[in-house]
């Protein structure tokens, strides 16, 4: 029984994958390697129902996401923080990835269509209807517009391929702030390009629509920069925190989070998250070219 169930998941993620078109591809482009530490996206995070989404808007790539297309999660995004005042963007309306749809052949993020279009491409992706019921979750990006600066930037991070269903208390009271505190602390001491990969684990728990698996819930958060080109004059409380950082969190209420080094928090998602020993989230931990010689 457990065979034909595993030989029936394989099929729907071959015939999901065989679906998708535009700029969803195992390889990522030069232009959006722009976003990941040396060109580098994290390794030793491989699946049959992954795909790199080069994320476009208005004209430009934006930001990568490694998306998830049979849990319709993304399992991480990787971006460039753009130093900002925090202002939220306003007046965007909620957008889906057409590079996860048959439905039309434009790389660019849309917003949602009116009516029941969406039925052309929710088997790949999350859709507005799945968020309807689901009352104990709310929208949360992992790349945050209040770590981008420019009103397009800002605008791209509202696609639901960047969304995942988090614990309003958790959102709101622990990890919005950690955004900030982050945010803060790039824009004081990092003095040149700031990568941010934010992530999550899951463990199986599902948001269900029509009797039907729609969204996989994040059980842990997590976070990491690197920022090689820092103020070596940065306080000393601040100071071990450069040139990298991560933090993580379980997304339940009343939760809190463990802030730890990018080899820290690398060894935790070794031990609870599906990785491979080779699992890196920036090429050797983002350690500083000086400290190798040493």
């Amino acid at each position: 029984m457990m065979a034909f169930w595993a030989k029936t998941f394989f099929l729907a993620v071959i015939m999901i994958s065989s679906a998708v078109r535009g700029r969803v591809e195992k390889e990522l482009s030069p232009e959006c390697r722009e976003f990941l530490y040396m060109g580098t996206p994290p390794s030793g995070v491989e699946h049959q129902s992954l795909q790199f989404i080069c994320q476009h808007y208005n004209k430009k790539p934006r930001y990568v996401t490694l998306y998830n297309i049979v849990d319709h999660i993304p399992v991480y995004s990787a971006y460039t923080f753009k130093r900002s005042d925090g202002e939220k963007c306003v007046d965007v309306p909620w957008m889906y990835e057409p590079q996860l749809s048959t439905f039309t052949d434009t790389d660019e993020m849309q917003p949602f269509p009116s009516g029941y279009m969406h039925m052309n491409f929710e088997d790949a992706q999350a859709v507005l209807d799945d968020y309807t019921n689901a009352i104990h979750y709310e929208r949360a990006t992992l790349n945050p517009d209040a770590h981008q600066n420019e009103p397009d930037d800002k605008a791209s991070t509202y696609t639901l391929t960047n969304v995942v269903p988090m614990v309003p208390d958790f959102t709101n009271r622990v990890w919005s702030r950690q955004e900030h505190i982050i945010r803060k602390r790039l824009n004081n001491y990092c003095r040149g390009t700031a990568y941010i990969v934010t992530g999550i684990t899951t463990s199986g728990k599902m948001i269900r629509r029509q009797n039907m698996n729609r969204i996989a819930v994040p059980t842990y958060l997590w976070s990491a920069y690197c920022c090689v080109d820092f103020d070596h004059n940065t306080p000393y409380n601040e100071r071990h925190k450069f040139p990298s950082f991560a933090h993580y969190g379980l997304n339940e209420h009343d939760n809190e989070l463990m802030e730890v080094s990018v080899e820290k928090l690398k060894e935790f998602l070794t031990r609870t998250t599906f990785v491979d020993q080779n699992f890196q989230i920036f090429v050797k931990d983002c350690e500083p070219a000086a400290s190798k010689t040493k």
